[in-house]
């Protein structure tokens, strides 16, 4: 009995272009994959708050219970940073589009853009005060002077350190998106 899912010598379906019912315009969504760095950071972080929640449970039986609840809470903190570090980066809807950074969040709509754009400059490296030369998509906003750009991604931050090619995709796609919402 043949299994046709299971093979690549299927037919394939012929509608591509017609959108998938899940695909809400409406809902925010990161237009790229969350770069290794970013990703290996935080399993590092909930592995370790794996070791902490066990610690707390071992306290908590063999010791105090405010001890243990201590602990509990340090390992709680661990998880919250790790899930911020996965939830870092641009996300854009039909809305318009939002930097998420680790303790800010900043939201652009569309109406507000006049040009979505790639450009050579200096960056940061990993976030941190060096600089290196390379890419970012920028946003230049009609409220603010044309030298008070926002850049939203680099090509030497957490998600695309080493990753040129995925860089370029993701700021297509933001830029696609910024030509298809933002005033005409």
């Amino acid at each position: 009995m043949p299994l046709p899912f299971l093979t690549a010598d299927r037919a394939f379906e012929t509608a591509d272009d017609v959108a998938l019912p899940f695909d809400d315009r409406e809902h925010w969504r990161r237009p790229y994959r969350p770069g290794p760095y970013r990703v290996g950071a935080a399993a590092l972080l909930l592995l370790l708050a794996s070791y902490v929640l066990f610690a707390a449970v071992i306290i908590a039986l063999t010791g105090s219970l405010s001890e243990g609840g201590v602990v509990f809470g340090i390992a709680l903190a661990f998880i919250v940073v790790a899930l911020r570090l996965l939830r870092m980066g641009v996300w854009v809807s039909a809305q318009g589009v939002r930097h998420v950074g680790f303790l800010l969040t900043r939201t652009t709509r569309w109406e507000k853009v006049v040009a979505v754009r790639t450009v050579q400059q200096p960056v940061r490296w990993l976030g941190l005060p060096r600089t290196v030369q390379g890419q970012a998509l920028t946003v230049v906003r009609g409220d603010r002077g044309a030298g008070d750009t926002v850049a939203l991604l680099t090509t030497h931050n957490a998600d695309f350190l080493a990753r040129p090619e995925a860089f370029d995709r993701a700021a297509d796609s933001v830029e696609a998106w910024g030509a298809e919402y933002q005033r005409g």
